[in-house]
């Protein structure tokens, strides 16, 4: 198996997003937590936490939408700095970069010196880091996360390295809580089961996950060697002096590379993406992506390229005075860009619509493609029905040109609110009081007993309104064998005299609107 080195910053969407280490922040996608630093971690805030949850376990938390064109600009920097001592750096995703660590560790004298040599490099550009080193990414990425800066695992020894970690690390959590529930806690215990019966019993994905668990490669990849040139190349003539042309040349340049891998039969998991500037720079960088990358999201990567190198780079002004960098402008111009595919695989395939017909027309599509191209990719998004009791939690937003979820969970759901569906959801519930008719709030005891009638809602401060008719509660008792996740709330529906239907939860005590019908 290859030794790979693993580069990790740490809490990195949260530092893209401006917000110190030391400070209890978090990026936010779709109303949930999608990281926090370690501060944050520290009160209690946990990645996929609604923001109300959160708020409630640390009041003095910063919030920040999140930002991938920063994320992918300001990693730049740090794949540059290991570029200075490696080559074949492979950006897995901002924040965790990958170099090949055979050849490197002969010539710096041991994989223990290229560690530290790469760590000490990053530090310096200015960024928190771990550096770890073992056979495979999984196992290296772990190695790199701990908590003396990185290790260097041993070459046979990845099994035994992964065997205490939890399962959590899978990142699968359902599949993590049924293995909980069956007695097995450790990535050690699930390496333990017969590979057959995994797969019989939980599918592709969990033998994917029993591989990671054993030390081995997510699968067992002999990359194919092309049988034709596949690399694709435009001429800018004159050369391109803003950044968007560059950005909608290589959309352009992602369709025509995936016609032709389509026609191969194969996928490309790592891309090398190369500009050519009218002064002789040539800017490289090699992308990885388990399976086909869509081509906005190859744009968006080649924009981070460039807006990574413009910002350490001055722009000439009219008087001969170099000026800061500008955003808009690509610094001497832009003469040629290519993409070459630099691994390629077996393509699985992709189950297509009944009748021939696609989700989305292809003129819809090429307009969502120009607006993620100028506003970024998670700019258009599409709702997609999974599992959930809350109106909340049964729609998930899906950038326009990526795969849905995984899995719908399926499931009897009890406590789920019972049709029509409400008409409109907010990003984050309305505040709410219920009260009464001689104005006591309503509560709901642990066994579901509402104290009196609601009379009357105010909504989010507003005047109270006269409830007419109510109905409710539908108790939901979630995860209550993990006392550090478990909720309990009761959601009602209620009409007020001004013709308006809401969806209300209490929960600990504080009621909220969580949906609103038409």
């Amino acid at each position: 198996m290859s030794r790979v080195l693993v580069v990790w910053c740490p809490d990195w969407p949260v530092t893209a997003v401006g917000v110190d280490a030391a400070t209890a922040g978090a990026v936010v996608v779709d109303g949930r937590v999608a990281a926090c630093s370690a501060a944050a971690r520290a009160e209690g805030v946990r990645r996929g936490q609604r923001i109300r949850d959160a708020q409630r376990r640390c009041p003095d938390l910063v919030v920040r939408e999140r930002d991938t064109d920063a994320e992918g600009r300001l990693f730049e920097t740090v794949a540059n700095a290991v570029a200075e001592l490696t080559p074949k750096v492979e950006v897995v995703r901002p924040g965790l970069c990958a170099v090949p660590a055979q050849g490197p560790a002969r010539f710096y004298g041991g994989e223990e010196a290229l560690r530290l040599l790469v760590q000490d490099a990053v530090v310096e550009a200015g960024f928190d880091c771990g550096a770890g080193i073992a056979d495979g990414l999984f196992a290296a990425e772990l190695a790199a996360r701990g908590d003396d800066g990185g290790v260097v695992v041993g070459p046979g020894r990845a099994a035994a390295f992964l065997a205490p970690y939890p399962l959590s690390v899978l990142e699968r959590p359902e599949l993590g809580d049924l293995l909980g529930r069956l007695g097995i806690r450790t990535l050690g215990d699930f390496a333990a089961l017969p590979s057959g019966h995994v797969a019989g019993r939980f599918g592709a994905d969990g033998a994917l996950a029993h591989r990671l668990a054993r030390g081995e490669e997510p699968r067992p990849v002999a990359p194919a060697a092309a049988s034709v040139d596949l690399t694709v190349r435009n001429e800018f003539d004159p050369p391109a002096e803003r950044a968007e042309q560059v950005v909608f040349a290589a959309k352009r340049l992602a369709g025509e590379l995936h016609d032709g891998l389509a026609a191969g039969g194969l996928a490309c998991v790592r891309l090398e993406v190369q500009a050519g500037f009218a002064d002789g720079h040539v800017l490289r960088r090699l992308w990885r992506h388990e399976g086909r990358l869509p081509a906005a999201a190859v744009a968006e990567r080649v924009r981070w390229q460039l807006a990574a190198w413009r910002s350490g780079q001055p722009v000439p002004g009219s008087d001969g005075v170099e000026e800061p960098p500008r955003d808009e402008a690509v610094w001497g111009g832009v003469v040629w860009l290519e993409m070459a595919p630099d691994q390629l695989v077996p393509d699985e395939g992709t189950q297509g619509s009944l009748w021939g017909r696609s989700a989305v027309t292809e003129r819809i599509s090429r307009a969502a493609d120009r607006i993620q191209t100028l506003l970024g990719h998670r700019a258009i998004t599409r709702p997609v029905l999974v599992g959930g009791r809350g109106p909340g939690e049964r729609v998930a937003r899906v950038p326009v040109g990526d795969l849905p979820p995984r899995e719908v969970r399926e499931g009897p759901w009890p406590g789920r609110v019972p049709a029509p569906a409400p008409a409109v959801v907010p990003r984050r519930p309305w505040p709410a009081g219920v009260v009464d008719a001689s104005g006591a709030p309503v509560v709901v005891s642990a066994r579901c007993a509402v104290s009196a009638p609601p009379a009357s809602l105010s909504v989010d401060g507003g005047p109270p309104a006269a409830i007419t008719s109510w109905t409710g509660p539908w108790p939901a008792v979630e995860r209550w064998w993990d006392p550090g996740h478990a909720r309990r709330r009761a959601r009602f529906q209620a009409v007020t005299d001004d013709g308006r239907a809401f969806l209300l939860a209490v929960e600990g005590g504080r009621w909220h609107v969580e949906a609103a019908y038409d």
